[in-house]
């Protein structure tokens, strides 16, 4: 879907165009504005193109109940009720403006994933630039709606989705916003075992919704998300810490600023070395054309003599004629007197 593309404050994301790499907060602010704003500024640092928080509290994701059904059982984490686990993870929305102020400042986007309607009208007052639609949310059509309706690029991830519920998403964008979405293929489980990452999706996402296609990464390390880029992701999202050791609930799977950073130039890398696949040779290949074999005078010649197969040899450098045209040369003869080491050329044959 190279010739789709959408902007983000300025900066065009499609087929045609490097990778956008998002930078995902999360929760990795373990609690700490202070640690929020500098994460920001190390992921502008560390090559991100944008930074995305999460818009919610506790009380719009859940009830405080101790319930089973509201307990989480097994992964990263086992044990913590829905409630405490969301106010643990929440970015309080009395920072949101602070950090959409301190981005502003330094050049770099932010946006965020609201979880309901009322994180929308937040952040749609402090002027987000585009909006992103969780996995878990996807099947939440009004959300999408809402968020679509802004006209602002949509972006959703597709974690646990059928192809039913993922079209059932792109038409609800449509319908309120005109244009589909960017879809994230995404595997909703923390960390996703690269063994089950499935990145060929991404190529099915783009052409079977005719949109912009990404990845929104769950593995550790930066090996999928590099690898993604040849799967012809246009958009990367991973969880980024300043360091592991400051542990949170999403820690486990997040990549340190070093690792972001080396992701953000590999995938760029990747980009251009995949190229068009059109052109059959390259500007800097073609300037090695001069060493490819051609035809030469290997002996002298007088004016008038006829050409012999072991005047001419095959050999470099390329300001010959090519060797394909031998034949056309033996058995002419010599239009003046020519030296040995000369290229052969027509002009030089009757």
């Amino acid at each position: 879907m190279g010739r789709l593309s959408i902007e983000i404050d300025n900066r065009k994301i499609g087929g045609a165009y490097p990778p956008y790499v998002i930078a995902e907060l999360s929760a990795n602010h373990n609690g700490s504005l202070e640690r929020a704003l500098r994460l920001i500024e190390t992921a502008k640092k560390s090559g991100a193109d944008a930074v995305k928080i999460q818009t919610y509290t506790a009380d719009t994701m859940t009830i405080d109940c101790a319930r089973e059904e509201f307990v989480v059982r097994g992964g990263l984490w086992d044990g913590y009720t829905l409630y405490d686990l969301y106010k643990t993870a929440q970015t309080p929305p009395e920072w949101h403006k602070i950090m959409f102020d301190r981005a502003r400042e330094i050049g770099i986007t932010l946006f965020s994933t609201p979880f309901d309607e009322s994180g929308v009208d937040l952040l749609e007052n402090l002027g987000a630039s585009a909006y992103k639609i969780a996995s878990f949310e996807i099947n939440d059509l009004e959300l999408v709606r809402r968020a679509a309706s802004t006209k602002k690029p949509l972006i959703v991830s597709t974690g646990m989705a059928s192809e039913e519920e993922i079209e059932e998403s792109v038409n609800a964008a449509i319908e309120a916003g005109g244009r589909a979405p960017i879809l994230l293929h995404c595997v909703s489980a923390y960390p996703t075992p690269l063994r089950e990452a499935n990145l060929r999706r991404i190529e099915r996402l783009a052409r079977r919704f005719k949109t912009i296609a990404g990845l929104s990464d769950h593995t550790k390390g930066i090996s999928a998300a590099i690898a993604s880029v040849a799967m012809g992701a246009s958009v990367i999202e991973k969880h980024f810490t300043d360091s592991r050791k400051n542990d949170g609930v999403d820690s486990g799977f997040s990549v340190s600023a070093g690792e972001f950073k080396r992701l953000s130039t590999a995938v760029k890398e990747v980009f251009y070395a995949l190229g068009d696949g059109k052109s059959a040779s390259s500007e800097t290949e073609q300037k090695n054309l001069i060493f490819r074999r051609s035809l030469y005078f290997i002996l002298d010649l007088k004016r008038g003599e006829t050409i012999r197969r072991d005047h001419i040899g095959k050999i470099r450098p390329g300001y010959g004629l090519p060797p394909k045209m031998l034949n056309l040369v033996v058995g002419r003869k010599a239009s003046r007197d020519i030296a040995r080491g000369t290229a052969v050329s027509f002009d030089l044959v009757v």
